[in-house]
């Protein structure tokens, strides 16, 4: 992509209503704009992460064994009254009536939806275990909406659902979704650790919130640092068979709770020089709520033996939107944004330090071309803009890579290479230069 041809508005001044840094760097790199309380429109830059961190996302449900789909943003108000859970969500729930005075609301969650579809469909135990989960916007009316995309009222999730015909079934499909968190936070840079957590409005008793420490989160957490230390589950981890043992080192194991259900006696056992409390960013929260909703809805399976019971199910959820706020709040610096390389919007950055020089438009264009061959997605400055303001722009949307061309050292028969994340400066020939970014 050529920088003369892409809407990216950076901001040189920090906007007054910015209150923590990834609110501030997103609307300085020109990521997000907002329309109303809590409710941002995606410009180009912000919208390019946005579809790495989903695409990701989509990849461990994949492998998890889970099946997409995609429900509607409106649903009736009638399914949760079914569920029972209409009048108790609150005010934050928005409602609404069409023109034939039907009551809607706009979702802010989906178990009701995805009990009506199942019921509808699924009438054997041979069609279970069944996990079925959709990207979808969601909407939730905040009082207080802040923080930028970490508490907007409009928002993108995943959330799956998960169907068992019994209590063991339904665990095992909790330790599937429970893992797959491990690996999906992991493969953008995040290290989430999972944490006891209260159930709330969803419902069941046995849930796990997936925590980003982060001096700017709204959760009180308490962990024991061990935690930190433990390994992420590969790509050969086999989601069918026993993964008991991953579950109770990452959820067990050390002492690791939301305040909400913090325990001090428990906290105390950790030794004191491995205990910490902190403040963290909620990316994911996993649930098991047995028959909760199949009960009440009707949700049921013909059993091996003949006998119709409830289904018993969980939900999965993970703050797509969120995300890109958590990433940045755990990496950036003075400059701007430190994008990790699988969710950076572009992969490297080409800087022009002279546009209408023939010999570096040549060189510029060339390495464009080879980058883009390449499958690196480039982004290329080749605006007129002073080289101070180019630097600064490209420091701000934290690239991966920065490729700096100028003509003083193309007279060497060199050029700059530079990575953002630890802010290393070679000097080098050109074709090394593209042959190392190539072999990424």
């Amino acid at each position: 992509m050529r920088l003369s041809r892409f809407l990216l508005p950076v901001l040189k001044e920090t906007p007054s209503e910015a209150q923590i840094a990834s609110h501030r760097l997103m609307l300085r790199a020109g990521m997000i704009r907002q329309e109303a309380a809590g409710i941002y429109a995606w410009l180009p830059l912000g919208f390019r992460v946005l579809k790495k961190i989903e695409q990701i996302v989509r990849e461990e449900m994949d492998r998890a064994g889970a099946v997409e789909m995609l429900m509607p943003t409106l649903q009736l108000a009638d399914l949760w009254r079914e569920s029972g859970r209409y009048d108790a969500y609150g005010p934050e729930m928005l409602r609404l009536t069409d023109r034939h005075e039907r009551e809607l609301l706009y979702g802010p969650t989906n178990e009701e939806m995805i009990t009506e579809i199942f019921r509808a469909y699924v009438k054997s135990y041979k069609a279970l275990p069944l996990n079925l989960y959709h990207i979808q916007w969601k909407f939730r009316d905040e009082q207080r909406p802040r923080f930028g995309v970490m508490r907007g009222r409009e928002f993108l999730m995943k959330d799956a659902y998960s169907f068992d015909l019994d209590e063991a079934g339904a665990r095992r499909s909790y330790q599937r979704m429970f893992v797959a968190y491990l690996r999906t936070f992991a493969r953008m840079g995040l290290t989430a650790i999972p944490m006891r957590a209260e159930t709330g409005p969803i419902g069941g008793d046995l849930s796990h919130e997936f925590i980003v420490l982060a001096d700017t989160g709204e959760s009180v957490v308490y962990c024991d640092k061990r935690v930190l230390d433990l390994p992420i589950p590969d790509e050969t981890v086999d989601y069918a068979g026993d993964l008991t043992p991953i579950v109770e080192e990452w959820g067990g194991r050390y002492y690791a709770a939301t305040e909400d259900v913090h325990d001090p006696s428990l906290f105390e056992r950790t030794p004191e020089d491995q205990r910490l409390q902190t403040r963290g960013i909620e990316v994911g929260q996993v649930f098991y709520f047995g028959d909760k909703y199949a009960v009440p809805m009707k949700a049921t399976v013909t059993g091996p033996d003949g006998v119709e019971r409830p289904i018993h199910g969980g939900s999965y959820g993970v703050g797509v939107s969120r995300l890109l706020g958590a990433i940045i709040e755990a990496s950036h610096d003075d400059a701007g944004i430190i994008w990790p390389d699988a969710v950076a919007p572009f992969g490297v950055g080409i800087i022009n330090l002279r546009a209408g020089d023939a010999d570096v438009d040549l060189a510029c264009e060339t390495a464009y071309a080879q980058l883009q061959a390449a499958g690196l997605d480039p982004l290329y400055d080749d605006t007129d803009e002073r080289p101070g303001g180019k630097f600064a722009t490209m420091d701000l949307i934290g690239l991966p890579w920065q490729l700096i061309i100028g003509p003083k050292g193309l007279k060497d028969g060199v050029v700059e290479l530079k990575r953002r994340a630890t802010g290393e400066k070679r000097t080098l020939p050109m074709a090394e230069a593209l042959a190392e970014l190539t072999r990424l």
